[in-house]
């Protein structure tokens, strides 16, 4: 595409040496520009990826992959279907459970939240409650001890610790249609756990399968399935394959937490937005540069095409000075941003202990450190918009030098 000759004097003008080297110092503010926006984009990515997944993996520790329930009303036999979901490809876990919504009041503290019915022996199948508890054990729920496990926030906001008695308070539906009715029950804090989230440590308590059951009046019967598969990405396919083999309704985590992604999935298409004007502020400072050497370049630009340097090959002496600003700076960026990416769990705490300082709180957030996760895709792209953003910077200043007719600007020199 580039001639030797075109190259020449295209690496010759980049360095601008002579009446005006501010040319030159522009030029390297614009490659500078060009790496530092590309390194930023590389690394905020990287860090929302990683926030995606720590989201992700912090949700499905306590929400199972995938869940079954009955097309109308509790679901019966859950042992037979919990066999043949243990029994299909893909499934790990299958453990049953009974949702609730109730009240939960200690004292004179009110706080609403999920009262959901768990087999101990079971759970571990399909969640991680085991490894957030901070006091007590999940084994300690037994079908007539009257025991229930509150999330850390839930037990804050209503005052309660292990020992105390909560009042649960849920909806009944009065027989014939009457109305409804609320029903009764005390249970004493045994357990404490926090996962990380305020869905589940704010919202959630956990009973015994069976005394969940009473409390919501269901005999022989669990509100459904909560399923684990080998791979997360393929839960809402097996889901899907297994309700219709049972004849069941289904959902799966990518449906029950849509919106925590989707709202991820908008800060990360707001920040490439934001730190994509880096480069184009970058490319800016390139067609800046290429017009003042094509200012100060206009008699050398006459000279050669009177000696039969054709116009096209004048628009690409431009274009590889634009180019080089562009993939070097790039380059640079691509280079930078993956190192930090790759270093920032050494980088970060190195800025904390230097500057004396916490990025994540302790105390604010559930995640003290900064996650990462490199993605080549989305570097691929990062470079190629990059890439594309600093060519058609050199399109305009290109097309103005091959548009510069010798004989006027040799009139006057």
């Amino acid at each position: 595409m580039f001639r030797p000759l075109e190259c020449f004097i295209g690496l010759r003008y980049l360095r601008a040496r002579g009446r005006n080297g501010f040319i030159s110092f522009i030029s390297l503010a614009s490659m500078l520009g060009v790496a530092v926006g590309v390194a930023a984009l590389i690394v905020i990515l990287s860090v929302m990826n990683g926030f995606e997944g720590e989201l992700r993996e912090r949700l499905l520790s306590m929400t199972a992959h995938a869940s079954l329930q009955a097309p109308t009303g509790p679901l019966a036999d859950w042992q037979g279907h919990r066999e043949a979901a243990r029994a299909a490809p893909g499934i790990r876990g299958a453990a049953p459970y009974v949702s609730l919504e109730g009240m939960l009041a200690h004292g004179s503290q009110l706080a609403g939240a999920e009262i959901r019915g768990v087999l101990p022996a079971l759970e571990p199948e399909v969640s991680r409650i085991g490894e957030f508890m901070r006091r007590g054990r999940l084994d300690d729920l037994t079908p007539e001890a009257g025991h229930i496990i509150l999330g850390r926030v839930l037990a804050l906001s209503i005052g309660a610790e292990v020992g105390s008695d909560v009042a649960v308070l849920v909806p009944e539906l009065v027989p014939g249609g009457a109305g409804i009715r609320p029903r009764l029950r005390s249970f004493t804090v045994s357990g404490i756990f926090e996962a990380g989230l305020q869905d589940h440590d704010g919202g959630l308590a956990l009973v015994h399968l069976e005394e969940a059951a009473r409390l919501a009046g269901l005999v022989a019967a669990v509100t459904g399935l909560r399923l684990e598969t080998d791979d997360v990405f393929a839960a809402p396919r097996l889901a899907r394959a297994l309700a219709a083999e049972l004849g069941l309704r289904h959902s799966d985590w990518t449906v029950e937490n849509a919106t925590y992604f989707r709202a991820i999935r908008l800060e990360k298409t707001m920040m490439t937005t934001i730190m994509l004007l880096i480069v184009a502020v970058a490319a800016f400072n390139i067609v800046a540069s290429l017009v003042m050497v094509v200012t100060e370049k206009h008699t050398d630009i006459a000279i050669l095409r009177t000696l039969g340097l054709s116009a096209p090959a004048v628009n690409r002496i431009f274009m590889v000075q634009g180019c080089v600003i562009g993939v070097v700076g790039l380059t640079l960026g691509v280079a930078l941003g993956i190192g930090l990416t790759l270093n920032i769990e050494t980088i970060v705490p190195w800025l904390e202990q230097t500057f004396r300082f916490q990025i994540m709180p302790g105390d604010v957030y559930y995640v003290t450190d900064i996650p990462a996760e490199l993605r080549w895709p989305d570097v691929t792209l990062i470079a190629a918009a990059s890439l594309l953003l600093t060519l058609l910077a050199t399109v305009y200043p290109a097309r103005r030098a091959a548009g510069i007719a010798p004989a006027e600007a040799l009139r006057y020199d």
